[in-house]
């Protein structure tokens, strides 16, 4: 299996309440504070062209500090990737 490098979307209440009706909350990991992270997993070229494309974010152990306006799209049923978004 391809290793994964994973991004880090971080969960306030807000976003919360929304992967709870879409019924995917359980995929949420309590991290700190009651901040919770999701972990979006990509392969090596897509986290290459996400980096290319957002220069701001930045890659240790996982994809970070995006724009704000880029997490809304990544708790959209994973779209950035399936549909080619990036």
């Amino acid at each position: 299996m391809a290793e994964t490098f994973p991004i880090n979307v971080w969960i306030n209440e807000e976003r919360y309440q929304k992967l709870q009706q879409a019924g995917l909350a359980p995929m949420a990991q309590e991290m700190l504070a009651g901040l919770k992270v999701l972990r979006v997993p990509t392969t090596a070229e897509q986290r290459d062209e996400i980096l290319k494309k957002y220069p701001m974010a930045k890659y240790d152990s996982a994809i970070r500090l995006f724009p704000y306006d880029v997490y809304p799209k990544l708790l959209r049923g994973n779209e950035l990737f399936h549909r080619g978004a990036l």
